[in-house]
């Protein structure tokens, strides 16, 4: 799935983010533990990757999901601050 000429999220990709936010904060609402839920979430995806994509074409995804964490840019305000004191 690509970007708009834009750099807009296509509509499926958006709906589907919405309907995953919902279903987040609904497991959290019923108090599982967030690694439960990520653990599951990643599950799933992985499962419907495999039965929807070469494995290569998973690996360049995963590489791409690392190379983003590598990069801080999933939580750029929680690496700034690991090591700094509070307050």
């Amino acid at each position: 799935m690509r970007l708009g000429q834009d750099g807009s999220v296509p509509a499926e990709l958006s709906h589907a983010g919405a309907v995953t936010d919902k279903a987040i904060e609904y497991m959290l609402g019923e108090k599982l533990p967030p690694l439960a839920i990520a653990s599951a979430l990643l599950g799933g995806s992985l499962g419907l990757l495999a039965r929807t994509m070469d494995q290569s074409s998973m690996l360049r995804m995963l590489q791409n999901a690392m190379d983003s964490v590598r990069a801080g840019e999933l939580h750029p305000v929680h690496d700034r601050s690991v090591g700094r004191p509070a307050g």
